[in-house]
């Protein structure tokens, strides 16, 4: 291997090693706060970038639907308990939330379907599509079980995945798709060639990874989300909802992947299912990472990048193979340097 290869293909690790950090960040700050090993994190991945195909093609995308409908089924579940409570107000405030703010965003994906010219407008429906799903998922499939046991939580987390997994397929269809989010710009730096693209989505990811570090550092919202992931029943008792930290840790998880899925879609053809694969790099960063140590994931994602991107080179048909294999021993380290502490139950 000569040193421009080297560089070539570090080029490629870093610009992949930034999603899979994103990713891996999510997935760390829905499982501390929540406990719940989130699986379909790639979906959002997959309806981001699908989405925004259909809206740049000039259509509305199915996900509309999808969001109309789950926020009618969280109105008619909640709506009916504080009905029988005759709390009018309680429900005006969900009735605003589930079915007004869906409205408005399905309005606002016709217009854009309009104006396919418009990247911009299209970009930020499709953040606003998504991004609500995280809550919408988490109040529904999650929320009536918060206290169960992690290994329920798994069953629950990948039944919702081939849940979404199939919406996606019968809103989409099995073709896969790719995205233009910049003109066809590049310019060169030494002997690599940087493109728009992949220098948007390497700036574009460290911004966010900035603006979680300031929300988790600086803010009333951030300490709650810190506070229930140390401690979710003295969070509690101090009069932090667990069901808000567990909603705004699932809104920041489809935020994210709603942008990787948009940063990734003009590089890597999109399917129904494609996100999937995706987290799962993620996903070994966040293993690296302990699932609670956030610096640590974000540099064990960078690594999964190198890793990825090397192996290709040397090994191409194996590199998947390699990535995941990484996990081993990994696994095989915490397990003999960490001491087993019963899960703690709460009532």
């Amino acid at each position: 291997m000569s040193f421009n290869i080297a560089l070539w293909l570090s080029q490629d690790a870093i610009t992949n090693g930034a999603i899979y950090a994103l990713l891996a960040l999510a997935l760390v700050a829905v499982y501390t706060v929540t406990r719940v090993i989130f699986v379909p994190q790639g979906d959002f991945i997959s309806l981001a970038a699908l989405s925004l195909a259909t809206l740049q093609a000039g259509l509305v995308p199915g996900t509309v639907y999808l969001l109309i409908g789950g926020g009618l089924l969280i109105t008619a579940i909640d709506g009916v308990a504080v009905l029988r409570k005759k709390k009018l107000k309680r429900f005006a405030a969900i009735a605003l939330e589930n079915i007004a703010l869906p409205a408005v965003i399905a309005g606002a994906a016709v217009w854009s379907a309009s104006r396919p010219e418009d990247i911009l407008l299209q970009v930020a429906v499709t953040l606003a599509i998504v991004t609500p799903m995280g809550p919408m998922l988490y109040r529904l499939a999650f929320q009536p079980v918060a206290n169960a046991p992690i290994l329920v939580l798994l069953i629950i987390a990948v039944a919702v995945h081939y849940m979404l997994t199939g919406m996606a397929l019968v809103f989409f269809g099995g073709e896969g798709v790719r995205t233009q989010l910049l003109p066809d710009i590049s310019f060169q730096l030494g002997v690599l060639n940087i493109t728009g693209q992949s220098l948007a989505v390497i700036i574009t990811s460290l911004v966010l990874i900035v603006l979680l570090a300031i929300l988790f550092g600086s803010t009333v919202y951030g300490k709650a989300l810190r506070a229930t992931a140390l401690n979710r029943t003295g969070a509690r008792l101090v009069g932090i909802s667990s069901e808000f930290t567990g909603r705004l840790s699932f809104a920041l998880a489809a935020l994210i992947g709603a942008a990787s899925g948009i940063l990734v879609s003009p590089f890597t053809t999109i399917y129904y299912d494609t996100g999937f694969l995706i987290s799962l790099k993620g996903f070994v960063g966040a293993i690296i990472g302990g699932m609670t140590n956030y610096p640590l994931a974000a540099l064990g994602s960078l690594l999964v990048g190198f890793l990825e991107s090397f192996s290709s080179f040397w090994a191409s048909t194996f590199k998947e193979s390699i990535v995941f294999t990484l996990i081993i021993p990994v696994l095989l380290w915490r397990s003999l340097t960490t001491h087993r502490v019963e899960e703690d139950e709460e009532p």
